[in-house]
């Protein structure tokens, strides 16, 4: 076990400093090409727009230096693996049974939220550029029934686990759990994605957690690959915290949230998800009580949506309300790791 642990920390120590020295290069280009943010109008969207209408032209899509590290990585030590041996495949953690499914995820999301974000740094597109909601909910609702119907007829797993009860079999019901949980996972991170420094911090909070539920279940491959995002989303951080250079955008809040709905099946702690990404759900379920409440009630029960703006709007900093969210994550996120502790040593 020290063994592992000691990989872990190699892992992430290496992707930290590889994603450190690429993001200086990944602004440049950015910047070169003009792949800015765009604020919303302030006829669509008032309240956001008085409050982040000095961020336009932010450069945006930074979440290429997270899932590019990671997966250059993954494939740079598999191949010097399979010509060399010895230390990398020590390091190795590109597994069939561990991180083939999470790696593909992360690739296939990663590039559809790249060409949202380049369809919306040239206002290419419906409300100022880049794809309609419905239209990203079909494309990652496909993916994600991809995954499900792999899981299910491939390996043959159709079990949920019910913390202090034991796993409850339940049959072709295993599919849409896993759509909905892969596609709340990905859109809660895309929303979350709106202060500087808030999704990358919740979401590290969250990696931090699954990566030592992979750790104690001996999935040590897919733990590795846990090690490897959290180092490069430290090294991401260190560039968005407040006032941030460039912004995640959907291909980096997309990949990582997919990433880790499927690191979730994967170790089948689906139900302990949103104790991990507790962050995530407030901020979905404060848009769909907006959407509803504007809908039926013709009034907003928000500032504005998601909740992060409320509170903005209420006269606190960004860095508040950033500070503050991180700390409600890190609460829930230990909070969950008891749970799954006690469950474990109860059964």
């Amino acid at each position: 076990m020290l063994s592992q642990t000691i990989r872990l920390l190699i892992l992430a120590g290496t992707a930290f400093t590889v994603a450190l020295a690429l993001t200086p290069i990944f602004i440049r280009i950015l910047d070169r090409f003009h792949l800015h943010k765009q604020i919303r109008s302030q006829e669509s969207a008032p309240v956001f727009y008085s409050l982040h209408k000095h961020k336009e032209n932010t450069p945006t899509m930074g979440g290429i230096i997270i899932w590019v590290t990671v997966l250059g990585l993954a494939f740079l030590i598999w191949i010097l693996n399979d010509i060399f041996g010895g230390v990398f495949n020590y390091l190795n953690f590109v597994d069939r049974a561990q991180t083939y499914l999470p790696i593909a995820a992360m690739f296939i999301a990663a590039l559809l939220g790249l060409s949202d974000d380049i369809l919306g740094a040239l206002r290419i597109g419906p409300n100022g550029g880049g794809l309609r909601i419905s239209q990203k909910l079909i494309m990652y609702t496909v993916l994600a029934a991809i995954g499900g119907f792999w899981f299910f007829y491939r390996l043959n797993w159709d079990v949920l686990y019910i913390p202090f009860w034991g796993n409850l079999t339940i049959g072709w019901w295993y599919i849409p759990i896993f759509i909905f949980v892969i596609v709340a996972s990905a859109f809660s991170a895309n929303e979350t994605d709106g202060l500087d420094g808030l999704a990358g911090g919740v979401m590290l909070f969250a990696f931090v957690s699954l990566t030592a539920v992979a750790f104690i279940l001996g999935r040590y491959d897919l733990a590795a690959f846990g090690s490897t995002i959290i180092g490069a989303l430290l090294a991401f951080l260190w560039f968005n915290i407040y006032p941030a250079r460039f912004f995640m955008g959907d291909t980096g809040s997309m990949a990582l949230g997919i990433t880790m709905g499927v690191i979730a099946m994967l170790t089948n702690t689906t139900l302990f998800l949103p104790l991990f990404g507790f962050i995530l759900v407030g901020e979905s379920i404060s848009v769909m009580i907006q959407m509803i409440s504007k809908k039926i009630f013709k009034r907003k029960i928000f500032l504005s949506t998601p909740i992060h703006h409320h509170f903005e709007a209420l006269g606190w900093h960004e860095t508040k309300v950033t500070m503050r969210f991180w700390i409600i994550s890190v609460i829930f996120c230990i909070l969950g790791l008891i749970l799954f502790m006690m469950s474990r040593f109860i059964l």
